[in-house]
């Protein structure tokens, strides 16, 4: 039997995470991008991570287009951020420092890191979809994460 959907959030809110804004790009070469906690690793050999995209999300349609995303990994003082790409519409890019990466993908200045990913599969997951990329390009700094932990930033 399944549980009902306040009780499975207020459980996996119990499970701390990592903040990242996943990023791609439109036809037209036009940044988009989200922000995600369901986003890990997968797999060393080959390099493989995973992140599961919102069906309704704006930037979802771009992702099955583009075959390539970026994760910026958040900074403590980058919560400003997080919130701006958790919500829809608007230029979530406008005001903030960003580059493209070797790939192409919007990469965010300022994260502890990224990885810029071609997707290699997708699987259906209910409301969202399960990307896996193979990891071509990473990058670390210094500095501490953006968490999520019962429904705040920490």
């Amino acid at each position: 039997m399944a549980i009902d959907k306040a009780t499975f959030r207020n459980a996996l809110g119990h499970f701390a995470a990592g903040v990242t804004v996943v990023t791609t790009v439109g036809p037209d070469e036009a940044p988009y991008g989200l922000t995600a906690t369901a986003f890990t690793s997968v797999s060393l050999e080959p390099p493989l991570v995973l992140v599961c995209v919102d069906r309704k999300s704006e930037t979802f349609p771009h992702f099955g287009t583009a075959n390539i995303f970026a994760a910026n990994f958040l900074a403590r003082d980058q919560e400003e951020i997080s919130r701006r790409f958790a919500v829809s519409g608007g230029d979530k890019f406008a005001a903030i420092a960003w580059h493209r990466g070797v790939l192409g993908t919007p990469i965010l200045d300022g994260t502890i890191g990224h990885v810029e990913c071609r997707i290699c599969n997708a699987y259906e997951g209910g409301d969202h979809i399960i990307y896996v990329g193979q990891v071509e390009s990473a990058v670390v700094s210094q500095g501490e994460p953006l968490v999520y932990f019962r429904g705040a930033y920490r």
